[in-house]
This record gives structure tokens, sequence and C-alpha cells, in this order.
């Protein structure tokens, strides 16, 4: 969609973007080696300079800390969210005193050393982890950031967590989930729960926690997961809950011969889709899984799945869970559908930042 670019334009500037009639358009970070050479960051017709990306970074800042009051909650959650803050290729998460960030932009690597100072000063954060996507790297023309960084512990509804930066998916912990996780709690209280897929163990420690579930297994395939996923029921001393290594389908299928059902089930999978051509394969993976936690699901018990895949529509995810529990003659009586935390924002011309679905139903 480029048609022309300024010979002096650099990699990593932020230029100023001119229709086709050449009236502004907007300005956005130009990169003409990347796969998105051009990430519109402002639309319209006002010049706009530095320190507008200063500005909207900070605005990111304040709807968390001023508007949400997350910080009267939990010291983790999501500062920065990419496109849905305007400020495409930044993901900052906030663990404790320490900023987890992703970055996928050149222009946006450029200006980490300003932009961090800001944040530090207006969340009170002391240090930084950098992560650069080593594909994203070189597509970008970003030397490799190698990721580091001690752990640090987090606090979400008066749950103790520890986020290890490295070997762990994304920033370290899924921030995402945290509405999700004091919700399925509740509603699980006193029960039998089954958290598959667990990760390192969030749905399962906030189940005994703050629903007061005595009998909660975790099953995950990670074994570096699960022995941090221990480790976080320890730091809540929670040690009598049950940690499985395990691949989720054999588990599923096995625990399902073995006649056991658990009040509770909470599948959340990491991503299932992940290439437009291997859509049909991932929807058949999505329904085989699904079906296996529909079936362990006692009657009448609350059964809470997910998707992570941004390639798989809300609609499409709800009518692939359904059918997954038609063909074994079962019924959901679906009572929502919940996304990402009000700190996972998305702007109305990228929905697909709209990646997380859950989908809350109990199993007749």
């Amino acid at each position: 969609m480029i048609g022309a670019v300024s010979p002096d334009a650099q990699a990593g500037n932020l230029v100023t973007v001119y229709d086709k009639h050449g009236q502004r358009f907007g300005a956005g970070l130009f990169n003409p080696r990347a796969r998105v050479p051009l990430r519109m960051i402002y639309h319209g017709d006002q010049p706009v300079g530095e320190e507008y990306l200063t500005q909207i970074l900070l605005r990111a800042v304040d709807w968390r800390i001023q508007t949400l009051k997350l910080d009267e909650q939990t010291d983790a959650y999501r500062v920065v969210n990419s496109d849905g803050d305007g400020l495409s290729g930044l993901v900052v998460d906030r663990f404790g005193e320490v900023l987890s960030v992703e970055v996928h932009s050149l222009g946006v690597y450029q200006r980490l050393p300003v932009w961090l100072k800001s944040l530090h000063q207006r969340l009170g954060t002391k240090r930084e982890v950098i992560q650069v996507d080593e594909r994203a790297g070189r597509a970008e023309g970003i030397a490799h950031w190698p990721l580091a960084g001690q752990p640090v512990r987090i606090t979400e509804h008066g749950v103790r967590y520890e986020v290890r930066f490295t070997g762990g998916h994304k920033t370290g912990f899924f921030c995402d989930q945290r509405d999700n996780r004091v919700r399925f709690a509740r509603l699980a209280r006193g029960g039998r729960v089954l958290d598959l897929c667990c990760y390192t163990g969030g749905f399962a420690v906030a189940s005994a926690v703050l629903g007061g579930c005595a009998d909660v297994t975790g099953v995950d395939l990670d074994e570096a997961a699960l022995t941090q996923a221990r480790r976080n029921g320890n730091l809540n001393q929670q040690n009598r809950l049950h940690w499985v290594h395990a691949d989720a389908y054999a588990y599923a299928r096995q625990m399902f011969k073995n006649g056991e059902r658990w009040d509770a089930v909470v599948l959340d999978p990491p991503k299932l889709l992940d290439r437009r051509e291997d859509a049909r394969a991932g929807r058949r993976n999505y329904e085989d899984l699904n079906s296996l936690a529909v079936q362990l699901t006692a009657p009448g018990g609350l059964f809470v799945t997910c998707s992570c895949s941004g390639l798989l529509g809300m609609e499409d995810f709800e009518q692939l869970v359904i059918r997954s529990a038609h063909r074994l003659n079962r019924r959901l009586q679906i009572f929502d559908r919940t996304s990402a935390g009000s700190d996972h924002p998305i702007l109305s011309n990228c929905l697909e930042g709209r990646y997380l679905k859950v989908l809350w139903t109990r199993v007749f």
C-alpha cells in the first residue's frame, strides 16, 4: 500500500504519511526491511513529533494506575498493550519493581532508553527485563537482546506468584487471565478442580487460596512450568496441590477410563492454531481437547475453556466447543464469554488484538 518513500527516510524514523491525494494522513514508525514497513501511530492532519510518542506512552500508564487503579489489587498488570495502546511493537508488563518488555519494532527498540526512564518514574519501578523475539529481531534488523533477570514475586487478589523470565512464555506471566482466575476460583468454591494445561498453576493456586478447594489437580507437559507451579503453591502454603507431569490428551483419556470426574474444569492450552495454513489441524486439536475436558466434567459441573489463538474468533471458538460437547451427547449451559482484562485494550482499527477468548459453561 506504500506508493513512494522519501529518500531521506531512515529505518526507525517517525515519518509523516500522506494519502494518494497528497493530503496529510498521519504519522508512523518506518522500517523498509520489516514485514510491516510502516506502523501507524497517529491518524490525522496535524504534525506530530517525538513528544507525541511519550504522550501516548504515559496515557497508557495513566489508564492503568489512575482510572483502573490496578495498584490497589495487584502489582502485576499490562502497562502497554502494543497496538491497543497506539504503540505497535511494544508490550510492557509490570511485575512488582520489574518491567518485562517485549519488542517487535526497530523504532520502538531505538526509543527504549528514553521510554523506560519515563515508565520507571511514573510507576516507581526499578529495573527492566527486555526480550526481542528472534524471528522479529531478524526481520526488523534488531540485534538479539538476550532475556535475563532474577525472579520476582507478585501478588494478585491476595494470591502470591513467582515470575521467572528465563524459559517462560511471553513476558513471564499471563496477566491477561487475572480477572478470569479470581472468578473461576469463586465459582469453583469448595469443589474438586482440574486445571488442564495449567502452566505455572495460576488457576489451580487461585482455586485453592480464593476458592477454598482442597482437591486441586494441575496438569502440564512442561516440567519446568510444573516446578514453578509447585513453588507458587508453596508460596501460598498450599503444599497439597496435586501436580501431574503429562500430556493433556493422554492424561484426560486415561482419567476418563478410570472414571474420574471433577466439579470444575478449566482448560487453558497454549496456542494450538498459529498459522493460517495449519487452521484445519489447529481447529481439530481444539475440538479434540475440549471433548476430553467435557468428558471429565461432572454433570452440572463448571467447565471454563480458553483459546489464545488470534486466528480463531470468538464465534468460531464457541461453535467448536459446542460441537465437542454435542458429539458426546452432552449439552453446555453457556452463561458468559470473557476475554483479557481492561489493561489489555484493543483499538477499533486492530481488532486482531482480541486474541484471548474464555467461554464459561456448565455441562449437562
